[in-house]
């Protein structure tokens, strides 16, 4: 059985991963995040410090019902960027429409918008996806991810814990 030590650093490595390598996209490849890309970082932004908390935690014997809480809110941040990507999917599938500050052509697209706007580079509109891998979208992939990050983060939230040992 995984410690609850080593499945919050995991699961603290596996959200570094896939911001990670959405930033990698973004500076390497040249991709240019749309606002609701940029809100889909958030939650892993929050998470990594979150789950290194959670880690220390749980390596310093800390109450084995706040180590749960704490997995718990890690699994609430990974459903929240999972929500947002589901929904920004929608939005590049056409299913629905998107929100009317993320059309691209617009002068006011939040803060991240006027950062790229004051370099000369517009974002592109939320309804666009930037690329494809197995059909998938970038924000259907972190749909991906935060599943299997929420799944650990409820794993640690739900299991039995072990007895202490003497």
């Amino acid at each position: 059985m995984i410690s609850n030590r080593n499945l919050a650093i995991l699961t603290g490595l596996g959200m570094a991963l896939a911001v990670g390598t959405a930033l990698g996209f973004e500076h390497i490849g040249g991709y240019i995040p749309c606002k609701l890309c940029l809100e889909q970082r958030t939650a892993y932004y929050v998470g990594i410090p979150f789950m290194i908390g959670t880690a220390i935690a749980a390596s310093h014997g800390t109450r084995p019902r706040l180590v749960k809480t704490m997995f718990a809110v890690g699994a609430l941040l990974m459903i929240w960027t999972m929500a947002i990507g589901v929904y920004h999917s929608g939005v590049e599938w056409a299913w629905w429409a998107g929100p009317d500050d993320c059309a691209g052509a617009s002068s006011t697209v939040s803060e991240a918008g006027s950062l790229l706007d004051s370099l000369g580079q517009r974002p592109p509109s939320c309804d666009r996806a930037a690329g494809r891998f197995l059909g998938i979208s970038f924000a259907g992939w972190n749909v991906v991810a935060a599943a299997m990050l929420a799944a650990l983060c409820l794993y640690g939230a739900l299991r039995r814990q072990p007895a202490p040992r003497p």
